[in-house]
């Protein structure tokens, strides 16, 4: 008989790898460039990917060509352009910011599915929405608004802010995906999004951005290929199908939490002020948004 797994232990490991991505973006970024690291990951995570979903790949395989505009759109926002931007900006900015700037996503997703898909906003949803973004100004102006009047903004937390709003995208258009297995589609996507990296891969090697041939390099974009990217869909896709999308969503408040955590254990990080301040007021926003 096979072990019984938890599926609260697959979703709070899910978010654990997931936050350990963060780790090594930031604490690699002078080895591994963030392009290189985006491209390399996804090549591990086909890798890992192709038995388990080459059955559903040849059973679904004209679902997935009838698909294939809206598969390329969600590959290039889901695995191309939001992973991409998030390395680039922990080239930049420290990765608690870039987490609690993260945070802000389901924000994000609300106040798109607002303005463009007609979503009526109640009173609270609007009030949590304002206070979200009051929290992120408060992150990416350090705490300091005469940062947002003098435009010293922090380029990292913009790249990062950006990837946001490339995953919210990607979230509202997910229902339009093709009826494939989630395996099939994860490994389109993913294929996708490596095809789509390559030529902006190719242009960072061009520019001189190489990647350390190193242990610690190569070891970084394995752990990123293997956990993150392989194993965390894995782990998370089981849980939200034993216990549902609902209590499953609520997981996602662990990822800044382990990030911080790992960020203050091996990066050195430390909150201040402002962090705790921005966050108090995202998560208030986000308490009000979706408390219904």
């Amino acid at each position: 008989m096979k072990p019984k797994v938890s599926p609260y232990l697959l979703l709070a490991l899910a978010n654990l790898f997931w936050a350990g991505n963060w780790i090594v973006g930031r604490g690699m970024r002078a080895d591994v460039p963030p392009i290189a690291l985006s491209f390399w990951r996804w090549i591990i995570a086909l890798a890992c990917l192709l038995p388990l979903a080459w059955p559903y790949l040849r059973r679904d395989r004209a679902l997935l060509v009838a698909g294939w505009r809206s598969l390329a759109v969600l590959g290039i926002l889901g695995t191309c352009l939001y992973n991409a931007l998030t390395y680039l900006g922990l080239q930049q900015t420290e990765a608690i910011n870039g987490l609690l700037l993260n945070s802000f996503i389901p924000i994000v997703i609300v106040a798109l599915a607002w303005i463009f898909q007609g979503k009526r906003l109640r009173g609270g949803e609007a009030v949590g929405i304002a206070a979200s973004f009051a929290g992120v100004l408060t992150i990416v102006a350090r705490g300091d608004p005469r940062n947002l009047l003098l435009l010293t903004l922090n380029l990292g937390d913009i790249w990062i802010l950006l990837s946001v709003v490339a995953w919210a995208v990607y979230t509202l258009l997910l229902p339009k995906r093709p009826a494939a297995h989630p395996l099939a589609f994860l490994f389109a996507i993913a294929a996708i999004g490596v095809v789509a990296t390559l030529p902006i891969y190719l242009w960072e090697i061009a520019s001189g951005r190489h990647i350390n041939d190193s242990v610690g390099a190569w070891l970084a974009i394995g752990y990123a290929g293997v956990f993150p990217a392989f194993l965390g869909f894995i782990f998370w896709n089981k849980g939200v199908e034993q216990v549902g999308a609902s209590k499953a969503g609520l997981f996602i408040h662990l990822l800044p939490a382990f990030g911080i955590l790992l960020a203050a254990l091996f990066l050195g990080e430390r909150l201040l002020s402002f962090h705790f301040a921005g966050i108090a007021l995202i998560f208030g926003g986000i308490f009000l948004t979706m408390r219904r």
